[in-house]
C-alpha cells in the first residue's frame, strides 16, 4: 500500500511584504469530503503500516488495562453534610458520581451515572457536576462531541426528576447561589472564547438568562467561582498576564459586583476569603514569583493590600490553603514542589518532609476552615499516587489511598528514578528527570523517549504512571525535559521561554538530548521524543533544527501551523494566545514565528520516524494543522523512514472518551516505538 499524497491547491498568503504559498491550506474545509477522504486514508495507511503490531498492540492495551482496578472509587470528601465519592464499576467505561449522607456506611445516593447518559455516543464526556447550596439540585453538563462546548442540564436529587431546562454553548461550569434557584454559567463566542457570564433561574428557559458580564477584550477570557466560605461569588477576567476579579455575596444574586482591582498591565492576582479578609496572591509590586496579601473584604482595592507572605526571588509561590488556625503554602524550589505550614498561633513554619530525587506533592481537597486536618497528595517516578492527612497539630501522618497497580508485578524497588541537570548552550542548567527498570543498562543500545511541553508556564512534574511500565519493562529509559516555558524553575524560567524568546524552549530539549547521549544513556539510534499540543509543536521544531539526534517522534495532536493560526482570529484560542507567543499582525512576532513554525520550516531532508496523532473534533489544535503537516512531510522528506498519521474521527484534544478506550492510543503509541527502535 502506498502512503497517501494528498493534492495540492496554491494559496498565496500575504503580510508584512512576505508572502507564503500554502498548498494544502483547503484541508480546512472540515466538511468537504475530500479532507474526509484524505484522512480516511491515512487512517488506513497507518493500519497498513502498523498492521504486524496488531497482537502487540492488544497485548499493551491488555497489559495496561490489566493494572487497573476494575470498581476502583476515589477519596471520599466531606462537604456540607455529605461524603461524596466518584467511582468506576468493573466492565463499564464512566464514572458514578454518588455521595452518602452524614457517614460512609450510610446509603448511597447516586448524583449522575455518565454511564447511563454515554449510551449510543462514540464519544461522551461530563464536565462538571455542582450541588445546590440546600442539597436538593444538581447541575451537570455534558459534552458528545469532542470540542468541550457543553450543555448544562438540572436535576432534582430527592425525585430523580430531570428538569427541562437546558443551557446550551457553555464551558461546563455551574456555580449555585445560595438561594438555591440561581446559577451563573459562562458562554462561548464563535471561536469558542469564554467571554460572557449569565444568570439563569431554575425553571425559566434559558433565553429568558440575564447577561452579567460581557469580555469585549479578545485577548481576555472569563470564569466563574464561588470562594470556599461559601460566603462570595467571583467573575474572573483573565488574559495571560493580566487579571481583573469583581464579586457579589452569595446570598444576594441581584446585588452591584464590587471590582477588587481593575485590569492592570502585567498585574495578575487570583483570590480567596476568611471571615472578614481576602488573601490575594499577586505578582504586584515586581512580585514576580508571586506573593501573598491580605485586606478586609470592604476594601478590596489594591491601595489597601497588606503583605502576608512577603515576596521570594528563589521561591514560586503556586497556591495556598486556609485553616482557621494554620496557613498552607504551595511552593516550588530549585523545581521541586514542597508544601510549608504555617502555625497562625505562634507562626511558626516548616515543610512536609519528602524524598524521592524528583516528585510531585500537592494540597488535596480540603473544604473545611476549623480543622488541624491537611489532606495532600505525593507522587513520584516509581511511586503511585497517593493522598495522605496530615494533622498539623500532632504532625503526624495517615495514608488514605494509593493507587493499586494490580498484575502483581510492580514493586517500586524494582525501579529507579534520577534528576540530573544539562547544560543548555546559553550556559542554563536545565533539569531531567529520568526512571528505568533497575535492571536495565545505561548505554548507547538502551532506547529513551524524552518527553517535554513547555509552554503556558505549565510545568510537567514528575508523576507515576501505571502505563509507563509496559515501556519501562521492556527496557525503555523515560525522561521528562524541564525546559523554559514552563515555571520549573520559577517565573522566570516561563517568561525566558515566551514570546521572542521561544525558541529557548526548542534548544533547552535539544541540549538536553545531546547531554543524554553524552552521558551514555542512549544514543541517536535509541533516542525518541514526544510531545503533544504545544509539546507537539516543540517536536516539530526539534525534529527541523536537529533531526539526526532522534530515531523517533510521537507528535500528539500538535500544534505546528503556527503562523498562519495565529493570523486567523475566528480560530479557538487565538486572541487569547497573544501574549503567549506574540501577534503576528506586528512584523517582528511574524518573522520571528516563521523562523521556528514546523510547517514553514520543512525542508528536503531526512527525518526520523514520526507517528503524528489528532482529532477530528479537536478544539484546541485544529485537525488541519497535522493533516497540512503530515501532507508536507511526506512531500519534501527524503528518507525512507516512517511517516504515519491518525485521526480519531470521534473525539476532540482530550483523545478518547472512556476510561479504557485512551489506552488504545496509547498502546499504538508504544507499538511505534518499539517496533523501530531495532
Amino acid at each position: 500500500m502506498n502512503a497517501p499524497k494528498a493534492k495540492k491547491i496554491d494559496k498565496l498568503l500575504e503580510i508584512h511584504n512576505d508572502k507564503r504559498n500554502d498548498p494544502y491550506f483547503w484541508m480546512n474545509q472540515r466538511e468537504n469530503p475530500e479532507v474526509i477522504q484524505y484522512l480516511e486514508q491515512e487512517n488506513s495507511y497507518t493500519d497498513f503500516v502498523m498492521k504486524d503490531t496488531e497482537d502487540l498492540q492488544n497485548d499493551l492495551y491488555e497489559e495496561m488495562k490489566s493494572r487497573y482496578k476494575k470498581d476502583d472509587e476515589s477519596l471520599p470528601y466531606f462537604f456540607n453534610g455529605y461524603w461524596y465519592i466518584v467511582r468506576y464499576e468493573a466492565g463499564k467505561e464512566y464514572p458514578i458520581f454518588s455521595r452518602k449522607f452524614q457517614f460512609l456506611d450510610n446509603e448511597e445516593e447516586i448524583l449522575l451515572d455518565v454511564n447511563i447518559l454515554a449510551e449510543g455516543d462514540a464519544f461522551f464526556e461530563t464536565g462538571s457536576i455542582s450541588v445546590s447550596v440546600n442539597n436538593d439540585l444538581l447541575a451537570y453538563s455534558t459534552d458528545n462531541i469532542g470540542r468541550r462546548i457543553y450543555k448544562i442540564y438540572f436535576k432534582n436529587i430527592k425525585t430523580g426528576q430531570i428538569y427541562s431546562d437546558v443551557i446550551e454553548n457553555t464551558t461546563g461550569k455551574a456555580v449555585w447561589a445560595n438561594d438555591n434557584e440561581h446559577v451563573f454559567y459562562i458562554r462561548k463566542d464563535e471561536s469558542l472564547r469564554a467571554f460572557q457570564i449569565y444568570r439563569h433561574k431554575l425553571g425559566t428557559d434559558a433565553n429568558e438568562d440575564v447577561l452579567i458580564f460581557h469580555e469585549e477584550d479578545e485577548t481576555f477570557d472569563v470564569s466563574v467561582f464561588k470562594t470556599k466560605s461559601l460566603e462570595y461569588i467571583f467573575i474572573a477576567a483573565s488574559s495571560t498576564n493580566e487579571d481583573e476579579m469583581r464579586f457579589i455575596p452569595a446570598n444576594d444574586v441581584f446585588a452591584e459586583w464590587t471590582i477588587v482591582q481593575p485590569r492592570t498591565e502585567d498585574l495578575e492576582y487570583s483570590v480567596e476569603h476568611y471571615e472578614d479578609d481576602f488573601y490575594i496572591i499577586t505578582n504586584a509590586d515586581d512580585a514576580t514569583n508571586f506573593k501573598i496579601v491580605k485586606t478586609k473584604v470592604s476594601q478590596p482595592s489594591m491601595e489597601h493590600w497588606q503583605d502576608f507572605i512577603p515576596h521570594r526571588e528563589n521561591v514560586l509561590l503556586e497556591g495556598f490553603e486556609i485553616f482557621k488556625n494554620y496557613f498552607v503554602l504551595e511552593e516550588r524550589e530549585k523545581g521541586l514542589l514542597q508544601i510549608n505550614i504555617i502555625d497562625n498561633q505562634n507562626n511558626n513554619s516548616y515543610y512536609l518532609p519528602f524524598s524521592d530525587p524528583t516528585y510531585t506533592a500537592y494540597i488535596g481537597i480540603n473544604m473545611e476552615f476549623d480543622t488541624d486536618i491537611l489532606r495532600f497528595g505525593y507522587t513520584s517516578l516509581t511511586k503511585p499516587s497517593s493522598t495522605f492527612e496530615y494533622n498539623m497539630k500532632e504532625k503526624t501522618t495517615v495514608l488514605l489511598k494509593q493507587q493499586e497497580v494490580l498484575g502483581g508485578k510492580f514493586f517500586a524497588e524494582n525501579y529507579i528514578s534520577e534528576r540530573i541537570w544539562a547544560t543548555a548552550r546559553d550556559g542554563k542548567e536545565v533539569a531531567i528527570s529520568l526512571v528505568y527498570h533497575k535492571d536495565t543498562p545505561k548505554s548507547a543500545d538502551t532506547p529513551l523517549l524524552l518527553y517535554g511541553y513547555g509552554s503556558y508556564g505549565h510545568t510537567v512534574d514528575a508523576t507515576f504512571s501505571s502505563v509507563r511500565l509496559s515501556l519501562l519493562d521492556r527496557g525503555f529509559i523515560y525522561a521528562i525535559a524541564h525546559i523554559r516555558g514552563g515555571e520549573y524553575l520559577g517565573r522566570e524560567w516561563y517568561e525566558d521561554g515566551k514570546m521572542l524568546q521561544k525558541k529557548n524552549t526548542f534548544f533547552d530539549f535539544i541540549d538536553a538530548a545531546k547531554y543524554l547521549i553524552s552521558e551514555n544513556y542512549t544514543s541517536p539510534k535509541h533516542l525518541y521524543a514526544m510531545g503533544g499540543s504545544a509539546g507537539g509543536l516543540l517536536m516539530g521544531a526539534v525534529m527541523n533544527y536537529n533531526p539526526e539526534l532522534f530515531n523517533g517522534i510521537v507528535a500528539q495532536v500538535p500544534f505546528v501551523d503556527v503562523v498562519t493560526t495565529m493570523l486567523d482570529e475566528t480560530i479557538p484560542l487565538t486572541t487569547g494566545e497573544y501574549d503567549e507567543w506574540g501577534n503576528p499582525n506586528d512584523k517582528e512576532y511574524y518573522n520571528y514565528m516563521k523562523s521556528y513554525s514546523p510547517y514553514d520550516n520543512i525542508e528536503a531532508k531526512d527525518y526520523p520516524n514520526i507517528l503524528i496523532t489528532t482529532g477530528f473534533h479537536d478544539s484546541q489544535v485544529q485537525y488541519w494543522e497535522p493533516a497540512k503537516w503530515t501532507a508536507k512531510l511526506r512531500d519534501l522528506k527524503t528518507d525512507n523512514n516512517i511517516l504515519i498519521f491518525k485521526t480519531d474521527m470521534s473525539s476532540g484534544h482530550g483523545g478518547a472518551s472512556g476510561r479504557f478506550e485512551s489506552l488504545k492510543e496509547i498502546a499504538l503509541e508504544y507499538a511505534f516505538l518499539l517496533k523501530i527502535d531495532k
